[in-house]
């Protein structure tokens, strides 16, 4: 593929996926006009839906969900590869997964990876979440050859786990991702220095694209879609929450560049812990 521009869609999802994937063709047509081929969408571009019930009757297997087929004929008739950043998708076994969804210019799924990390949070304010209880964890870090360049997948919480991108790192992805609906008070506390930190350790770029604004099922996300070179700048910003398209050019030779500068990925050992515990020391003029 070489060089590329790649789209990152800020969205606002709600609780219909007919309307969403609505939202997520006018954005990938106006991300296309500006020269975009590859195209990612945030976390739960379906739906975001916090109540579980609800979670049942609106979420589908991939074969039928509307956002999938939408994507799919997006991905033909512009001639792009469509990332789903992530999307609820009701696996065989009745559980959901949280799942992103990489698909090839003919329609064809080029990979899929299911969210590992879920977010069981207190945060403060009150605001608790506990996203084990409706998905089902993934067990399997994923990396892709998106026409000659290597891309790895995480989505949202994942950002918080340096192990996954180091794994991805190593299996020669240049392109790191990070599909989010980070939370208002996480996102403004975090954001940013995470994935400027993910894309500086490992070399590679960082496409981060965001769901932002308040939701219909009264969740606050932070927005601020984040395009990141291996150097750790900030190459296109959505600086707000509201519903938004960046776009900027990737080079896969500078993350090439950019771990030559910095070896960390060939310098790394092993090395062990070694846990002292030492005796305790008298004092000086302490009491016998």
């Amino acid at each position: 593929m070489g060089v590329f521009k790649a789209a990152a869609i800020q969205m606002r999802s709600g609780t219909s996926p007919e309307r969403n994937a609505s939202d997520m063709e006018r954005l990938t047509r106006e991300a296309t006009a500006q020269g975009a081929t590859y195209v990612q969408t945030p976390e739960m571009t379906g739906a975001l839906v916090r109540d579980k019930d609800a979670k049942q009757t609106i979420f589908t297997s991939e074969d039928k969900d509307v956002v999938v087929a939408k994507a799919r004929q997006l991905a033909r008739e512009l001639g792009i590869y469509f990332h789903i950043g992530s999307t609820a998708i009701l696996r065989a076994d009745g559980k959901l997964a949280n799942r992103a969804l990489l698909i090839a210019p003919d329609g064809r799924t080029l990979a899929s990876y299911d969210k590992i990390h879920m977010f069981d949070v207190d945060l403060d304010n009150g605001e608790s979440w506990r996203e084990s209880s409706a998905y089902e964890a993934g067990t399997e870090a994923g990396v892709v050859d998106l026409a000659g360049t290597k891309l790895g997948f995480a989505i949202c919480y994942d950002l918080r786990f340096p192990q996954l991108f180091r794994t991805e790192a190593l299996g020669g992805a240049a392109v790191l991702t990070v599909p989010a609906a980070f939370t208002r008070q996480t996102g403004e506390a975090h954001w940013h220095v995470l994935l400027r930190a993910r894309a500086i350790e490992n070399g590679a770029f960082v496409i981060a694209a965001a769901q932002g604004g308040l939701h219909e099922d009264g969740r606050e996300t932070y927005g601020h879609s984040l395009i990141i070179d291996p150097w750790g700048r900030v190459l296109a910003e959505a600086d707000h929450n509201e519903p938004a398209v960046i776009v900027a050019e990737i080079d896969p030779a500078q993350s090439a560049a950019a771990r030559a500068k910095v070896p960390n990925l060939k310098n790394a050992r092993d090395f062990s812990l070694r846990r002292f515990e030492a005796e305790p020391a008298s004092l000086r003029g302490a009491a016998s």
